[in-house]
């Protein structure tokens, strides 16, 4: 009587756990001590975009259980996302197909309106005018919080910048949080004429930024940008095969050997120098440099391809010839002496839609489990 008194509690159990779809304890990183209150999101990704299946929250002991399954449509889709919300922010947590869904920890932090221990460690640009008149223009700012608080300040945000009038403040923007996947941020006016600052809380450990943006430009003509936000480490300017810069402050710091890229180092804060020539970033990797014809890809639009490879020394840039300009951004800061670490996942950019993954604008989420970043 009593094995199967065992054995039903057994199967009850077991039971439990098979329909517990994921659970685990949301851990407060600043005070070291389990999350209560904190609401948990999972969300399914898929070919169709990141899907809601349910929220919770954690209790006392900053524990939470979601026992609702995704549908059988989109259980086979990729990495599950869990996203706790706490003080206003995002936290994130991805799940690789395979990966166990118990006993997750979610970490999240207290937040600040200070940027107690956070610099910007590099700013990264890469110029590319072509014989059209438009000049495309990538940056990169790579934000370290070496601190156990999240800077968090949604009426001043993270990063303001400014773009030339030309631009016409039209501007792509993808935001990485540490270990999580480029999520699509607009910005907001900061209030003077071609200003503008984004709104994503920085949080302990490597952030990066990346805008794009073009602007009418004939060659030779002068570039000229304010640099609002100042790095440790100045800004470096990638220029491809066929254009020169030239300037006061202006520092060639030799050419990439795979695509005879130069580097520059430019001596702020703000950005004014001369851009002689056409081109275009190309591997020339495979002989010759041929690349179809096709100018190199955006910085948005490829970025997220790169969470889906592994990255290894060999045949890397065979491999991620489709997000060139990267490739040699990283090459560059390793001749220099910097690295710029990317990690390997998969991308919550919808197919069909540049909107982040954001519980705030899922009508299927509570208003309890808003947050941003």
């Amino acid at each position: 009587m009593r094995l199967e008194i065992k054995l039903a509690a057994w199967l009850a159990l077991s039971a439990g756990l098979m329909h517990a779809a994921v659970d685990g304890v949301v851990i407060n990183q600043t005070t070291g001590k389990p999350q209560p209150g904190a609401t948990v999101t999972l969300f399914q990704t898929s070919q169709q975009g990141p899907q809601f299946i349910d929220s919770a929250k954690t209790g006392p002991d900053g524990k939470f259980t979601i026992t609702k399954e995704p549908p059988p449509d989109q259980a086979a889709g990729g990495p599950r996302l869990l996203q706790a919300v706490y003080a206003g922010v995002q936290y994130n947590k991805v799940l690789p197909p395979g990966t166990p869904g118990s006993g997750v920890e979610i970490p999240v932090y207290e937040s600040s309106k200070k940027p107690a221990g956070v610099d910007v460690t590099q700013h990264i640009m890469l110029l590319q005018p072509d014989s059209s008149g438009i000049l495309n223009v990538n940056e990169i700012y790579i934000f370290q919080n070496s601190g156990k608080l999240t800077w968090n300040d949604p009426d001043r945000g993270e990063l303001q910048f400014e773009l030339p009038a030309a631009a016409q403040g039209k501007v792509e923007i993808d935001a990485t949080a540490p270990q999580g996947m480029p999520i699509r941020r607009a910005p907001d006016p900061a209030g003077k004429p071609n200003t503008f600052k984004l709104d994503f809380p920085i949080k302990p450990g490597e952030t990066r930024i990346e805008l794009s943006w073009t602007m009418p430009f004939n060659t030779p003509g002068v570039f000229d940008e304010r640099i609002l936000m100042k790095t440790s480490a100045g800004t470096k300017v990638l220029a491809p095969p066929g254009v020169t810069l030239k300037g006061d402050g202006v520092e060639s710091l030799g050419q990439e050997p795979q695509t005879q890229a130069t580097i520059y180092s430019m001596k702020g804060p703000d950005l004014r120098f001369d851009v002689q020539g056409t081109g275009e970033l190309r591997d020339t990797s495979s002989g010759g440099g041929d690349s179809g014809g096709q100018g190199s890809p955006g910085l948005t639009q490829n970025l997220p391809k790169l969470y889906n490879l592994q990255l290894s020394s060999a045949g890397l840039l065979d491999s991620m010839s489709a997000v060139k300009w990267i490739v040699i951004t990283v090459l560059g800061m390793l001749a220099l002496g910097f690295l710029l670490l990317y990690r390997k996942g998969s991308p919550l950019t919808e197919a069909t839609s540049a909107q982040p993954v954001d519980a705030a604008k899922s009508s299927k989420v509570p208003k309890h489990a808003r947050g941003r970043g």
